[in-house]
């Protein structure tokens, strides 16, 4: 079976995640208009959640272990690390190093159940590695350019590693061509435990129903999320089953790691299964 590969730190995995930071990030999700936060600010915090949730799951003891490299390519202005900090500048970063560097950490409050059918706010603490930025096109082409040297050389030093994980979070038409054949290549590159996983997430302004891992594109409402959604690859057997067990979605045969009009709710979940496609020893 594919994508079962034991996760260690003498056997890493990578994910790489690609951040369309284009002038219309700036806007609101659909269907959430006036909720005072922009597209980039909600990703940015979806994916500082998600860091931290790496980090926390590569926590043994008083250490955090490198079963996990991760790299943020921000596209907007330009295309490079969107890490903030002492690891600007950087792609892949082992997770002990992006424990150790956040830009700083900020005080939030968190909405949690009491327990009687009411919510309660709770104050937590959010480190920040990534900030909003919503400038200029979407030159998704490059960005997934990018991903593919990335992709080529964790592969030629680790050919027996959980495969690397390419996860897009857009909400627009690439600027810069069509990048339907890189991403195709990226897809085809493989580890002895399977090919290349590309996941989209589609953060829509569109106020269209929410649609999540779907197993065609029927439903879809333009050709742009059509597109997104022929680029993104099967969902991993074990990614399937979390996506049931945990989150009790319903989902076909064979679904596509794609999300249309993903809110920060849906970017949080898709994130989730996303990078729990394997067990870490």
């Amino acid at each position: 079976m594919p994508y079962e590969a034991e996760i260690s730190r003498s056997n890493p995995s990578c994910f790489i995640f690609l951040l369309d930071q284009s002038g219309s990030m700036a806007d609101s999700f659909g269907g959430d208009p006036g909720a005072g936060l922009s597209k980039a600010q909600k990703v940015a915090d979806s994916l500082n959640r998600l860091l931290q949730s790496l980090v926390l799951r590569c926590a043994r003891t008083e250490e955090v272990r490198d079963y996990f490299y991760v790299a943020v390519i921000g596209y907007g202005a330009s295309v490079g690390s969107a890490l903030k900090g002492s690891l600007a500048g950087r792609d892949l970063v082992p997770i002990s190093q992006i424990a150790d560097n956040p830009l700083r950490v900020e005080d939030r409050v968190k909405k949690e159940d009491d327990g009687a059918g009411g919510l309660v706010d709770r104050k937590i603490q959010l480190p920040v590695w990534v900030e909003p930025t919503a400038n200029n096109g979407t030159p998704m082409t490059q960005a997934f350019a990018k991903a593919k040297v990335l992709v080529q050389d964790w592969i030629s030093a680790h050919s027996n590693s959980f495969p690397p994980v390419v996860v897009n979070l857009s909400d627009g038409e690439p600027t810069d061509g069509d990048p339907s054949s890189t991403v195709d290549s990226i897809r085809q590159m493989s580890c002895a435990d399977g090919t290349t996983l590309v996941f989209n997430l589609h953060c829509s302004s569109s106020t269209a129903s929410r649609i999540m891992f779907p197993d065609s594109d029927i439903g879809l409402p333009d050709q742009f999320a059509k597109a997104l959604f022929s680029m993104s690859s099967v969902l991993p057997m074990r990614a399937k089953e979390y996506a049931v067990t945990s989150y009790g979605l319903n989902v076909g045969e064979v679904p596509r790691g794609f999300v249309f009009n993903a809110d920060i709710e849906a970017i949080i979940m898709a994130l989730d299964i996303g990078t729990r496609a394997a067990n870490l020893r």
